[in-house]
């Protein structure tokens, strides 16, 4: 007896969800048809697509065809290729730090600068500050205060680096707990990381007077107290602000550049 239709995890068929195509590149209307259902819900993560025999069949194409569309879904990560006797292609969802270097690399295409970054970062940050202090659990805080230490550490035998700054920001938009709130700052990584370095750039000594103001925030939030973490974060932020407007403004200027911090 043949086997029967792949079916996806949940015990669903996937096999008459896909239609013949024959217009345009006929790969890109396979990837297009295939994101579309996605978006619809009517494929979703762990389910099984059918066998690349079934897909010639369903839209009417070459194997050649089918692999090049799956090949582009699989490097956007909405498809996994699993080899072995339970192998196939399964639906999957992008990781934040997937999507994360697709918006560092159109930052790095596009024309927008570190001051961009940190102006979103002062409408988005700010933004979410009431949610982290509400919210903050005492494992959050703990996190927090850690990554504040090793910070300062850090310091004393000079090994800081923007990434720890990043990294402290990430976790504080975790601490909304909040998902959408995660994947947005997550896959944002990559813009911040760039902003913190253009301005040490400005201000090679940055850093410093950072951690010292991380240290403030976490008190303010595990005080649970809105209106002072407010002000150290617009405090906080604004100094990143200025030193990339210095670093715009010194460009090809032998000045010195003022200590900072991010």
């Amino acid at each position: 007896m043949a086997p029967g239709p792949p079916e996806a995890s949940g015990g669903k068929s996937t096999e008459d969800l896909f239609s013949p195509v024959s217009v345009g590149r006929i790969s890109e209307v396979i990837v297009e048809q295939m994101r579309m259902l996605i978006r619809e819900g009517k494929l979703v993560p762990g389910d099984r697509l059918p066998s690349e025999r079934s897909l010639c069949e369903r839209f009417g194409v070459s194997r050649v065809t089918v692999r090049e569309a799956l090949r582009v879904l699989e490097a956007s990560g909405l498809v996994e290729i699993r080899v072995g006797a339970r192998g196939g292609a399964f639906v999957t969802s992008p990781s934040s730090e997937r999507v994360g270097e697709g918006l560092a690399e159109l930052l790095a295409l596009a024309p927008m600068t570190g001051s961009d970054v940190t102006e979103a970062r002062m409408v988005f940050e700010l933004g979410i500050l009431p949610l982290v202090v509400e919210r903050a659990t005492e494992e959050d805080i703990a996190d927090l205060r850690s990554l504040v230490e090793q910070g300062m550490d850090a310091l004393e035998d000079g090994s800081y680096t923007m990434d720890m700054s990043a990294a402290f920001h990430v976790r504080v938009a975790s601490s909304t707990h909040n998902p959408a709130i995660e994947m947005l700052v997550q896959s944002f990584h990559g813009p911040l990381l760039m902003s913190l370095q253009q301005a040490q750039v400005a201000a090679p000594l940055m850093g410093a007077r950072g951690a010292h103001e991380h240290y403030e925030l976490v008190a303010a939030i595990e005080q649970r107290d809105l209106e002072r973490a407010r002000a150290i974060m617009t405090r906080h932020l604004q100094r990143t602000a200025d030193r990339l407007a210095e670093r715009a403004n010194a460009e090809g200027s032998d000045a010195a550049p003022p200590e900072g911090s991010a």
